[in-house]
């Protein structure tokens, strides 16, 4: 049992590692060559807008989808719908206009809450109840990984950009990811994740106190690094630090692969500390000094490029270990049988405050700059910390 379970946790996780890296592969490929085709930073973030609300939706309807389905039909699906959005951004340029591009990316934006909602379920599912040292240990793993593989998309996107141009890159991800979907199909079990009893959709709407503090802290929480990493500081690199796309995505790629490799090693980094609410507290506040020091130095003329530099490393640390306990803490505060509805309900949050952070990186960086976006993001950290004080023990 132990070896199948292992096997269909290293076969979940790969899936995700490479769909991973098309999503974070086209959306640096989308921001860098609409900005070098003369687009503001509020039209790019715009180009997100369905991106981010479709991840709502998504999260909402497929949490009950892949309750009754199973969560291999449901990943499988974000990987096909992932392939068409790359495949449909592959085309001439003068039919790349804003409602096309919106209408792509809000495909890819369904795709990636199926993969990611599915992958993320599925974990609960392959580790025996009361084993919450393994469970913390395996989704941290997950999310960590992911988050890595993520920055390596970056870079990967910035690169096939300058060798290969846009059109090129999209398609070489898109035969790739194709490939990755046709071999975890064969080896998953069709019955992974699927409920043995028959859902209301009425029950996707979380009914757990605790899930409902936890959801609403996880808007905040990733409202805030949205609300300047999304737009506002690869824009900055390029056009005030004068950085060139190689340079920008190599820098955020390296950024989040730090960020997810410091994700996965939480377990070790809290051993004498229990990944409970109190320590999910704990960091919030921590957190939250990091964009307010920043905004601080910036409007007493500090260098601006080691304020950012250095400024992004500490936020990736720390935010790292905020996201880690709050993806630990989802699944422990979740009911073996329904985990994809509660999971499901908790990335429904989560794409929220992706959404209004994209929405609001654009336009605050258009009307009040970085440091604007940065007091931003210190408003929402500080909404985070205050709904975690309602977190109950696990």
């Amino acid at each position: 049992m132990m070896n199948r379970d292992l096997r269909n946790y290293l076969t979940v996780t790969g899936g995700y590692w490479a769909f991973t890296l098309t999503d974070g592969a086209i959306r640096m490929l989308v921001v860098l060559y609409f900005h070098q085709l003369g687009y503001s930073p509020f039209a790019i973030a715009m180009l997100f807008l369905f991106y981010e609300f479709f991840g709502i939706v998504t999260n909402l309807v497929g949490g009950w989808l892949a309750d009754r389905l199973g969560m291999n039909v449901t990943m499988h699906l974000g990987m096909a719908m992932q392939v068409g959005a790359l495949a449909m951004l592959a085309v001439p340029v003068a039919m790349l206009t804003v409602p096309y591009v919106m209408f792509a990316q809000a495909v890819s934006g369904i795709a990636k809450d199926l993969n990611k909602m599915s992958a993320k379920s599925s974990v609960k599912t392959l580790v025996p109840q009361g084993e919450s040292a393994r469970l913390f240990k395996w989704v941290v793993l997950l999310t960590g990984s992911k988050n890595a593989l993520k920055g390596v998309g970056f870079f990967l996107g910035a690169m096939l950009l300058t060798l290969v141009g846009f059109s090129h890159a999209l398609l070489i991800l898109a035969a790739s990811l194709l490939m990755v979907m046709l071999a975890t199909m064969l080896i998953l079990p069709r019955e992974l994740g699927k409920s043995t009893a028959k859902t209301k959709f009425t029950q996707v709407f979380s009914n757990n106190a605790a899930i409902n503090w936890l959801s609403a802290a996880r808007f905040f929480l990733f409202g805030a690094r949205d609300v300047w990493f999304v737009v506002a500081v690869p824009v900055f690199m390029y056009s005030e630090l004068h950085w060139d796309f190689i340079w920008v995505g190599s820098f955020m790629a390296l950024w989040v692969i730090g960020y997810g490799i410091v994700q996965a090693a939480v377990p070790m980094l809290l051993r004498a500390r229990p990944a409970d609410a109190k320590a999910a507290q704990l960091w919030s506040g921590v957190l939250l000094i990091i964009p307010v020091g920043m905004a601080l130095a910036l409007m007493q003329c500090w260098d601006s490029a080691s304020v950012l530099v250095l400024g992004l490393i500490v936020f990736g640390i720390v935010f790292a270990i905020n996201s880690a306990l709050h993806s630990y803490l989802i699944l422990a505060y979740a009911d073996n049988d329904k985990v994809a509805l509660k999971v499901g309900f908790y990335y429904m949050a989560n794409a929220g405050g992706r959404l209004v952070g994209t929405v609001l990186s654009g336009w605050g960086y258009q009307q009040y700059g970085l440091i604007g976006c940065l007091w931003l993001s210190a408003g929402f950290i500080s909404l985070a910390w205050g709904l975690s004080l309602r977190l109950p023990r696990v």
